[in-house]
């Protein structure tokens, strides 16, 4: 409860001083936690990274604001924090598609994005099947990606990611010897979003002989090798079915706001690792994903 009670109190925080300049460190604060961990747990529990929720407030806040004609545009772009009335015109059109001009025209439609509030209530009781596992160096050879945007699109891309690059996918698995496994790898936590892999565990030789295998040099350079550090882990498992992709992130979550607020440890500053077992026919339905979350004891932080 009071961990639950400390994200709301942050979440408070923010609105509260949503037009100044907002310090991570004082939000983290709020929930005794360095500013890594505090904006990894928000980013799994609330969809979004803590940077995209204070721009989409603001944005919003502003677009209300012009639209009630309360505020001429340089005001919004000062007050909501923007260097400039262009870069604030940029971010305002992403945002609800119109300039900041025409949102102060009569039955001009914006955006809303509303506050968030964390519900504080007596959950938990259901059994989680998970363990805590020392992996040592790890290294994965992929291709990347950098994720942004709102749940939905960060969702959207991932899967166009995958559909748009078949031709990379069979290329890995053909030189990992393997048709049935691969490996999802996010990383670079930032901001603005993070950077995520499609990748497969080569042999040492066929991952230090690229070009060799692939016959030439721009064949191999779609490829790059990721150094996966020696961890600790909490690894669980989704239920074994058809697609299990459609509820990996729920067990993301599951994890965040069940597991770690009891459970002694914090998000470690480390790649996150997922594994898709893709089993074919008969055992379609038997198909898993297994989640690497990275973590440290609290009291070793």
């Amino acid at each position: 409860m009071e961990w639950v009670a400390g994200i709301q109190k942050a979440i408070d925080y923010i609105e509260s001083h949503i037009t100044d300049e907002l310090n991570y460190e004082e939000i983290a604060k709020n929930v005794f936690s360095s500013p890594y961990h505090f904006q990894r747990v928000f980013s799994i529990l609330c969809g979004y990274t803590l940077g995209e929720y204070i721009r989409n407030r603001r944005l919003a806040l502003a677009g209300a604001e012009l639209a009630a004609d309360k505020i001429r545009v340089i005001d919004a772009a000062v007050k909501y924090g923007y260097d400039s009335p262009d870069s604030f015109t940029r971010a305002f059109i992403r945002f609800h598609g119109i300039t900041p001009s025409a949102a102060r025209e009569p039955g001009a439609k914006i955006c809303s994005f509303t506050r968030l509030s964390i519900r504080i209530s007596l959950e938990g009781g259901n059994s989680m099947d998970y363990r805590i596992g020392e992996k040592p160096e790890m290294v994965l050879t992929g291709y990347k990606k950098f994720f942004t945007g709102t749940p939905a699109e960060r969702s959207e891309q991932e899967e166009n990611f995958y559909v748009t690059t078949r031709l990379n996918q069979y290329v890995l698995k053909g030189l990992a010897g393997d048709n049935v496994t691969s490996y999802g790898v996010m990383t670079n936590f930032r901001e603005e979003g993070y950077d995520f892999y499609i990748a497969a565990q080569l042999g040492k030789w066929e991952r230090e002989h690229l070009e060799q295998e692939l016959g030439n040099e721009e064949d191999a350079k779609r490829f790059e090798n990721i150094v996966i550090p020696a961890r600790t882990y909490v690894i669980c498992e989704t239920e074994r079915c058809e697609y299990p992709t459609m509820i990996f992130s729920e067990l993301r979550k599951k994890i965040v706001e069940e597991w770690l607020p009891s459970s002694g440890y914090i998000l470690a500053k480390a790649p996150e690792i997922s594994i898709i077992h893709w089993f074919r026919e008969p055992d379609r339905g038997k198909r898993y994903i297994e989640l690497w979350i990275p973590v440290a004891r609290a009291d070793d932080k």
